[in-house]
């Protein structure tokens, strides 16, 4: 039925597309055809990272319908504890409300507990207010107050 994988060099055109799928993603992605070398110089990268797991939720045909990324980070606190990171986190509109962006944030916090972090986190945007009621359905908890400086 539904299948999490490590991404693939051609699964980037339908992750693109996942993250230009919406208000906010598509005014910062680029998506079109052919698709900026960009995008494979940035999975290039990923791949080559261990710490780095860019995955996919592929149905029985194999498209690409849902996708996160989850990193791992090394600390010096929590007494050298690993973070673990989730960005990027998309599934298909047509595929929305059926549970599968519960199985794809399930896979990654077993993925990362199994792998030795303490703890997973994730930021959204304050203009996506039915994701932040989806992480906290999840148990994240709204503990700290994030902020980003743009270049």
């Amino acid at each position: 039925m539904y299948k999490i994988r490590r991404a693939t060099r051609k699964d980037v055109p339908e992750i693109i597309a996942l993250l230009a799928n919406d208000k906010l993603g598509e005014l910062r992605e680029n998506f079109k055809d052919p698709l900026p070398e960009t995008y494979y110089t940035a999975f290039e990268k990923i791949q080559a990272d261990a710490n780095q797991h860019l995955m996919v939720l592929a149905d029985a045909k194999g498209s690409v319908i849902g996708t996160l990324q989850l990193s791992f980070l090394q600390y010096l606190t929590y007494q050298g504890g690993i973070r673990s990171q989730i960005e990027a986190v998309r599934v298909h509109p047509h595929h929305r409300g059926k549970g599968l962006g519960r199985q794809l944030f399930e896979w990654a916090i077993e993925f990362a507990e199994k792998n030795g972090a303490h703890l997973i986190q994730l930021t959204t945007d304050k203009k996506r207010p039915e994701a932040l009621a989806f992480y906290k359905e999840l148990g994240f908890t709204a503990s700290h107050e994030g902020m980003k400086l743009h270049f």
